[in-house]
């Protein structure tokens, strides 16, 4: 085993699966745990200390401060439609809800403000913008929809985005001759390797995303690179299958394995192929699979 291989296995073995790393807790109240009940949304209506509770404890398992978690809940109830464009949302009653301070409230709606989330205007307010507003190629609103009501849409939505962006991504790739890249992709491919033979899921994730975000690095596109946090943000959200990418088999690894070999003949019809494979690699995948066109 490489060190790098041995590095990544052995930092990522540090943190249990299902459980969160130090200082951190699980981000996403929508997911759903294996025999554990659903968490609902947080409302506004007659919770008032509940939400205050959640606000903090929240705030410091995860270590991101009061801003970062108000954000995270703002932006949860927002996507999920417990806060809608029906009523304005008032700095004042946010605060004295989440109790934390008029600065981290303001701070906190300038960030959603710049998601496309929510609008403040003069004598109007602050108010939540429709979703055709909404900034959808942003990570985290990524992550909100995916656990939220509309987290079927979106994963069929980023599996048709993928479908997109990386067969291209693979094809550009391979008329690249980065030999660094590539052998960092080897890397991954072995990396992946091990943890199948280990069981270790989570190494396994890490590297996967790793491998697909320097691809599309790779292909040399200034735009295509601009949407690899994306695909990123597709391989990190779980509770359902994006690719084959999301369950270690032999067979994803195999595809992994293809597509590096394509990339250093300099085959782009292969890569190509190869890439088409691994996101065809789980049935459950072929549902949103573009038909070709009939002419």
């Amino acid at each position: 085993m490489s060190t790098l291989a041995h590095t990544m296995m052995t930092a990522a073995r540090s943190v249990e699966p299902g459980l969160a790393s130090p200082g951190g807790i699980d981000r996403y109240p929508y997911a759903e745990a294996p025999g554990a009940d659903r968490i609902p949304a947080p409302t506004w209506d007659g919770a008032d200390n509940e939400l205050g509770r959640v606000g903090r404890r929240s705030a410091g398992s995860r270590g991101r401060g009061l801003h970062g978690q108000l954000v995270q809940q703002l932006g949860q109830m927002i996507v999920s439609g417990d806060l809608g464009a029906d009523r304005p949302l008032v700095p004042e009653e946010i605060g004295q809800r989440f109790e934390v301070s008029r600065t981290v409230v303001r701070e906190s709606l300038r960030v959603l403000e710049a998601k496309g989330l929510v609008s403040a205007r003069p004598n109007v307010g602050t108010r939540v913008r429709p979703v055709s507003d909404w900034n959808l190629l942003d990570a985290d609103i990524i992550e909100w929809r995916a656990f939220g009501p509309q987290r079927d849409d979106q994963r069929r939505e980023l599996s048709e985005l993928r479908w997109t962006i990386e067969p291209l991504a693979a094809r550009l790739a391979a008329g690249h001759g980065r030999e660094d890249v590539q052998q960092r992709l080897a890397d991954m491919v072995e990396i992946m390797g091990h943890a199948i033979a280990q069981g270790d899921s989570i190494t396994f994730s890490r590297a996967d995303a790793e491998f697909h975000s320097l691809l599309i690095q790779l292909a040399g596109n200034r735009m295509l690179e601009h949407l690899s946090g994306i695909v990123s943000a597709a391989l990190q959200v779980s509770g359902g299958p994006v690719t084959g990418c999301d369950r270690p088999t032999d067979a994803s690894l195999a595809h992994h394995a293809r597509i590096v070999e394509a990339l250093a003949a300099g085959d782009a019809q292969a890569a190509e192929s190869a890439m088409r494979q691994l996101l065809m690699a789980h049935p459950e995948v072929e549902r949103v699979v573009p038909a070709p066109r009939e002419h």
